[in-house]
């Protein structure tokens, strides 16, 4: 019984009346900067080449509205959720009111893998392109500070990806308006130089280049969607800052909604215009954004495609790091991870603790480790959350329809149901190899779990709640 225990969603409202609660001071459009922050950026500058080539051509199009369309039911979900339980955590949080203690922290334990994981391997990708730039400067990095572990090509240590991990935890360190602050300014100038390319590169579309339209069939647009869904996933870390949102009933599913609308446009004008642009079959490199410029000849925005593209990509990082402290911050509060994660700094009401055990942990896997193989773990581990919360909507619309709602998703069970059946697809494309090292990571959760968390849970004590 002990492993099936639920928060009360009455209690979780409660819990927020009694001090122990982060800042309120975020507002729907910085919600909304957050979930743009963490989508666009590296799938854009770097994946829509490579999808484009080997698996749906011009046809990408399609792709990105498919996986935008399923994304849009599993975001309709969250918005649901985030409005019933204004609470840091997302997905972890929502499965303790849903599913009980156990799932909760299986899911939380998930979110951890995701969240932390993906912020190293963006962190080293943030290396590459910011090493790449300053080499057109004459500057370099020393060889074996230029990348990780690896003693067959003389390298020990990505020392800008530890730089910019722990300056970045520095910002989140600071609390949730100030960290906003920077990230919204950085996404404007992101969204600037997408606009740039967009604007220059339309008047070079040849309508030729996209034809055949659908080159790989109908199966190529599905793989190139699977694809193409992975760039979107991140909005739901918007759901992670419930507890510092104004007014969270009606800020959180404007802002999951809204940045998912605008990140699904981006991405379908830049594969329209880069397809248009350059013959699918050239787009198989790493920069397509860059070598589309380059390929028209316009290379006096190189640079300032190189800049978007390092901007986006510590955007993408930023909002990663506030995600997984967000999370340390709800799981250490409900004790299931130790209290010290929960604890708050009294200036600024940011999880001081959590922050800087993210920042160090990041930091660490992303100088000493190469990640370049984990993409597929953190796919796992989004999709197991998205599937979550997809169930969870349908439980509560049977058990507990009296809850208050300010936002609804329509056509339930069917949208939920929808959702459950493609990210469910896509967990079942996924390599074997990525589905045993993602079963080692749950024995280790267990591990923790059995050993720690329900012994110290806070339903376990809750003579102690404060």
């Amino acid at each position: 019984m002990n492993l099936m225990r639920r928060k009360s969603i009455s209690s979780m409202m409660e819990l927020k009346e009694k001090g122990n609660t982060l800042k309120k001071e975020l507002g729907a459009f910085d919600l909304t900067m957050l979930g743009i922050g963490c989508v666009v950026g590296t799938g854009i500058f770097v994946m829509t080449g490579v999808a484009a080539a080997q698996h749906a051509g011009p046809a990408l199009i399609l792709s990105f509205i498919i996986a935008g369309l399923v994304c849009a039911f599993c975001a309709l979900c969250y918005a649901e959720l985030a409005s019933m339980v204004p609470i840091s955590g997302s997905a972890y949080t929502y499965s303790y009111a849903t599913f009980g203690e156990i799932i909760a922290w299986i899911l939380g334990w998930d979110l951890i893998l995701e969240y932390g994981f993906a912020a190293s391997m963006v962190a080293s990708g943030w290396s590459g392109y910011f090493q790449g730039l300053m080499s057109g400067f004459g500057i370099h990095i020393p060889h074996a500070l230029s990348s990780a572990l690896d003693t067959g090509k003389g390298t020990y240590i990505d020392l800008p990806a530890i730089i910019i991990a722990l300056l970045l935890t520095f910002v989140v360190s600071r609390g949730a308006k100030e960290s906003t602050r920077l990230n919204t300014i950085m996404v404007v100038i992101k969204i600037a130089v997408i606009v740039l390319f967009l604007v220059v590169g339309v008047f070079y579309v040849k309508p030729s280049n996209w034809t055949p339209f659908m080159p790989f069939g109908f199966g190529g647009v599905m793989t190139g969607a699977a694809t193409a869904f992975i760039a979107y996933i991140g909005f739901d870390v918007v759901a992670t800052a419930a507890e510092e949102v104004r007014n969270p009933q009606r800020d959180l599913p404007r802002g999951i909604i809204a940045s998912l609308i605008v990140c699904a446009l981006l991405y379908v004008l830049v594969t329209a215009v880069l397809t248009g642009i350059v013959p699918y079959q050239l787009l198989d490199v790493k920069n397509p954004v860059a070598f589309a410029i380059q390929f028209i000849h316009q290379n006096w925005i190189a640079g300032f495609i190189s800049l978007g593209a390092i901007i986006g990509i510590t955007t993408v990082l930023f909002v990663l790091l506030y995600g997984q402290t967000r999370l340390l911050y709800a799981m250490g509060r409900d004790g299931l991870l130790p209290k010290k994660l929960s604890k708050l700094n009294p200036k600024t009401k940011a999880p001081t603790v959590s922050t800087w055990a993210t920042g160090i942990l990041v930091a660490f896997f992303a100088g000493v480790l190469p990640l370049d193989r984990l993409s597929d773990l953190v796919s796992i581990g989004t999709l197991f959350a998205f599937i979550s919360v997809a169930i969870g909507i349908i439980i509560l619309r049977k058990a507990r329809p009296d809850l208050q709602r300010s936002f609804r998703v329509p056509w339930v069970p069917v949208i939920p149901l929808l959702a459950i059946i493609f990210c469910g697809y896509l967990l079942f494309s996924l390599p074997l190899v990525t589905w045993e090292a993602f079963l080692i990571w749950m024995v280790i959760g267990l591990v923790v779990y059995f050993s720690f968390g329900i012994r110290n849970s806070r339903l376990a004590k809750p003579e102690q709640d404060e």
